[in-house]
């Protein structure tokens, strides 16, 4: 066994990605439609009794939880093609379990529909998190101006309209940050209130626009959404609808960030720009060519790249779901880099794998990070803590010398849909590994 394996904070025995490092990438990489805007989508199917049609839905564990989440409540769910299908005609219950909800944080979505069409809801806290507290005192606060009475008890919120027939109110609500999970959950609340609903300092992310695109389509009267005022107007119904989602801005940005720390050139589609504008600004400003191209864009990455600082903010400020895969990058190249996060109070967790790879980092207190970039980085056995750490593991493999192991696997298939195929098809080194091979390989 090595030395590294010996100090590593790797179980051996998990399934694993091996990656051999240093190998230029070159081709055509094709973006998913985003996971962060498929499960509000989702949870939007509950306002209708009627079918709704979800195209360019993404395969991620996520998902597939969403969906035993809603089909456990009585929803129609099955796949039609290419679309996926959600049918609310047969809900019943309005209670999820906290079984399937605490798998997943973006179930607490549902809290604001089911309270819109049935008038009462209970659903379970969302559980903890490994990068930060996503509190839902705003969701809360936005539903209770609307009329519900919130009550939590047992790690359970459980709502209810009394009177005017279980209908919720409309009416001026301001959120103290800008959290697109409450605006989300308002937003859709608000689509069957009685009068208006002025939501102000509103999330501005694209994934707020899809879901009003879709619940436009379904009948829903809004306007501003992507800007921080939004108005609803509440209707008494709404329809069957068919919606495409959009493309994920943060798999795109990945795909970007692996073509720049392994000195490459490739093309990623389909991207929304106006989506990562905060990213590609960065990128260009650190020596990345990059062109628009048919849907896509085409990245070209030659020679030595600059340090920068880096901050990250609500949309449309730099994204904190790409700091972890951007950091990975900073660490190799010429100068000093700063990152703050101001998102997510714990969201550095990767920090310290990267400096088991040779990264030079200085963190100064919980959200400042420091980097030295260093000319090569050593593969070593590392594990991803969240989602976007485990990305960051990866992109820091495709650089490092040697052969990286990472570990975590369960975070990264909730983000991105069998990662080491795509990037194998460009050129990567990489593979899966089950359990019982990788604790031979590190024998």
């Amino acid at each position: 066994m090595t030395l590294a394996a010996l100090n590593s904070p790797v179980d051996l025995n998990q399934s694993q990605l091996l990656i051999v490092g240093r190998q230029r990438l070159e081709g055509e990489l094709q973006v998913n439609g985003a996971k962060n805007s498929a499960l509000a989508l989702m949870a939007a199917s509950v306002l209708s009794r009627e079918p709704i049609r979800l195209q360019n839905m993404p395969d991620l564990t996520d998902i597939g939880t969403m969906a035993k989440i809603l089909v456990s409540l009585g929803m129609g769910f099955h796949l039609e093609g290419s679309s996926t299908v959600l049918s609310g005609g047969g809900i019943t219950r309005h209670d999820p379990s906290y079984d399937l909800t605490r798998r997943l944080r973006a179930s607490f979505f549902l809290i604001g529909p089911l309270l819109a069409r049935h008038g009462v809801a209970k659903v379970p806290l969302p559980g903890g998190c490994r990068i930060g507290s996503r509190p839902v005192h705003e969701h809360n606060k936005g539903l209770e101006a609307m009329g519900a009475r919130i009550s939590i008890a047992s790690g359970v919120v459980s709502a209810e309209v009394r009177g005017n027939q279980g209908r919720l109110q409309g009416c001026p609500i301001h959120l103290d940050y800008p959290s697109v999970g409450a605006t989300e959950t308002l937003m859709m609340a608000a689509t069957l209130a009685e009068g208006e609903t002025v939501l102000r300092n509103a999330a501005q992310e694209p994934e707020v626009e899809d879901l009003a695109g879709l619940l436009k389509a379904m009948g829903a009267r809004i306007r501003g959404a992507g800007s921080s005022t939004i108005q609803i107007s509440g209707v008494k119904e709404l329809h069957g609808a068919d919606h495409a989602v959009i493309p994920d801005r943060i798999e795109a940005g990945t795909f970007l960030i692996a073509a720049a720390v392994t000195r490459s050139r490739l093309h990623v589609t389909p991207v929304e720009s106006s989506h990562l504008n905060a990213v590609l600004a960065k990128l260009e400003a650190m020596g990345c060519s990059i062109s628009p191209q048919g849907q896509g864009l085409t990245i070209t990455t030659l020679g030595q790249l600059r340090g920068c600082e880096l901050r990250t903010q609500p949309f449309p400020g730099f994204p904190t779901d790409l700091q972890a895969p951007f950091m990975a990058l900073l660490a190799t190249v010429q100068g000093d880099s700063f990152v703050t996060e101001t998102v997510f109070e714990n969201r550095l967790q990767h920090v310290a794998e990267l400096k088991r790879m040779g990264a030079q980092i200085h963190t100064n207190g919980t959200n400042v990070a420091i980097l030295k970039g260093v000319p090569m980085l050593s593969g070593v056995p590392v594990a991803g803590t969240d989602l976007r750490a485990a990305a960051a593991m990866v992109i820091a493999g495709l650089a490092a010398d040697g052969v990286t192991h990472v570990a975590g696997l369960e975070h990264l298939d909730r983000g991105y849909t069998r990662l080491e195929e795509r990037l194998q098809a460009v050129g990567a080194r990489i593979s899966r590994i089950d359990a019982t091979r990788t604790a031979l390989l590190a024998a």
